[in-house]
């Protein structure tokens, strides 16, 4: 069977200059490589034979690289810019080296909506990147903002999608709902809350009315959102109409959004997500290196759904929705 994995981080020198790391960072990555029995800064830094190698091992033919959080969307502009393009050449010369094994999501430099655009209509037509990977809200400035909406329209334009990965929540969500709690604040439970309520600001903002023909992806099973689906769309449905929302919420969620499975490997969570949204909705994704390919590869495996429906989400969706 077939796989592509959709969510495979990696990072830069740029961003090992720029991006800080405090005491928590420190000891969350010793502790989660020592938890998965990998390097994680090492295997973020490869883009060649050891990474290639990690995939092969666990029976992984394709990942979509995008660069790692919180990306170009920490930054303003003047670092931002060069910052975004170094990493889409940097995956790029790896899709050259590696033909067939590797695809991309562009990296945008969000502090200048203009030419984040531009840089996205670069790397699809130029690069051949499969869509863009923003890494949550601009030094605290959130998507449904009209500044940004430019880079919807290009991406709507260039048919590919945009993959909404969490980043740290703002400063102010952080000091009111996790200061001195920092492990909260990230991969097991702050990154799924502020990456929801981000998309569903896209949503109310009437960012799908406006381009109809958008997708989003969020990963983890989509963020929560497949969970709540029903009641939020329950208590909120007559507000969206009072905004003037052609739709109802939960017909955004289920026409606009896609997910994939990265690092949620827990079957009662994909059942919900699968009742919810169907399995042409769902896509593979490890979330390397952050979590193990063997796992990834385990769990899609192990999850009790039929044999079409295990290529769907292995590999038939991203074909589809990637133009792959």
């Amino acid at each position: 069977m077939k796989t592509i994995a959709i969510e495979e981080h990696f990072i830069t020198p740029i961003y090992r200059e720029k991006v800080g790391a405090n005491e928590f960072r420190n000891f969350y990555l010793k502790s989660r490589s020592e938890q998965l029995g990998h390097d994680i800064v090492e295997q973020n830094a490869d883009l060649g034979a050891k990474r290639i190698a990690y995939m092969d091992t666990a029976g992984i033919d394709v990942q979509v690289l995008s660069f790692g959080s919180p990306g170009a969307q920490a930054f303003g502009a003047d670092v931002a810019i060069p910052m975004a393009r170094d990493a889409n050449d940097r995956a790029h010369e790896a899709m050259k080296k590696y033909p067939g094994r590797f695809e991309g999501f562009a990296a945008l430099p969000t502090a200048d909506p203009k030419a984040a655009a531009d840089e996205l209509e670069r790397a699809v037509t130029k690069l051949g990147f499969k869509g863009t990977m923003i890494h949550g809200h601009t030094r605290g400035s959130f998507l449904d903002e009209k500044k940004y909406w430019v880079i919807f329209e290009r991406a709507e334009s260039l048919g590919v999608p945009i993959y909404l990965h969490p980043t740290l929540p703002p400063p102010d969500a952080m000091k009111a709902y996790f200061e001195d709690y920092e492990e909260l604040a990230r991969a097991g439970w702050g990154f799924s809350v502020d990456t929801s309520c981000h998309f569903l600001r896209i949503v109310f903002a009437g960012v799908f009315d406006a381009f109809p023909k958008l997708k989003f992806i969020l990963g983890h099973l989509g963020e929560g959102l497949p969970f709540a689906m029903h009641r939020l769309n329950d208590h909120t449905y007559r507000a969206a109409a009072r905004r003037g929302l052609k739709r109802t919420p939960l017909e955004y969620l289920k026409e606009n959004m896609l997910v994939t499975t990265s690092g949620n490997w827990y079957e009662p969570a994909f059942v919900c997500t699968l009742l919810a949204l169907g399995a042409d909705n769902i896509l593979f994704a490890v979330d390397w290196p952050y979590e193990a390919n063997q796992t990834a590869m385990d769990f899609l495996n192990r999850i009790s759904i039929s044999d079409l429906d295990r290529e769907k989400i292995a590999h038939l969706n991203a074909e589809r929705v990637l133009k792959m």
